[in-house]
């Protein structure tokens, strides 16, 4: 995924509604009246957040019959969990260090600066 659609990723969840969005359609499709229950908000205005989530392909909207069901599309979010992915691996590697080095400080039978 190049770094603008990425970015479009990022400010799509960057707002908590349209997060709490994703994690119903998570559980399968909803219609916008499905979707706007929990909210104290408009039909309207989570159409607007549904379209900043579609803009950024992370909901497809569908026909049947009247009603347009929103669906998570997950492709973004892998992108994102692998973009985050590289940072796990770097706190695992410092989480790694200080517990290395923790275990020199409570370990009586390790060498200490003071042996040498």
């Amino acid at each position: 995924m190049d770094h603008d659609r990425l970015s479009a990723t990022f400010a799509a969840l960057a707002d908590p509604t349209r997060r709490a969005i994703l994690a119903r359609l998570s559980q399968g499709e909803a219609s916008v009246k499905e979707l706007s229950a929990p909210f104290a908000m408009s039909g309207p205005a989570v159409s607007k957040h549904l379209r900043v989530l579609e803009r950024a392909g992370l909901v497809s909207r569908s026909r049947v019959a009247q009603a347009r069901p929103a669906i998570l599309e997950a492709g973004p979010l892998e992108a994102v969990a692998e973009w985050a992915e590289e940072f796990r691996q770097f706190w695992d590697q410092r989480f790694d260090r200080l517990d290395d080095y923790l275990t020199t400080m409570t370990d009586p039978d390790l060498p200490t600066e003071d042996d040498a």
